[in-house]
């Protein structure tokens, strides 16, 4: 089974048992990162039953990830 990297737009390939790939990931703020990492049950890629507590920590992980590539494609725009 394939599995991306879950930072929007990306299409990169990960292991299950990744959120994102390298780039996406150290974009996370750094208490975020262990935020998810702390909520991780091994095995939870394998029987699709991750806690409430670590998608929400995916989930703002995520959402970081986000704002700073649109503050960036903002910043782009506007500097040309």
């Amino acid at each position: 089974m394939s599995h991306n990297c879950h930072a929007r737009r990306c299409k990169v390939p990960v292991p299950p048992r990744m959120l994102m790939c390298r780039r996406h990931w150290y974009m996370v703020p750094a208490p975020l990162r262990q935020a998810v990492w702390d909520r991780y049950r091994p095995g939870q890629e394998i029987d699709k039953n991750p806690s409430e507590e670590w998608h929400r920590a995916a989930d703002a992980a995520i959402n970081a990830v986000d704002v700073k590539e649109r503050a960036r494609n903002q910043e782009a725009v506007k500097s040309r």
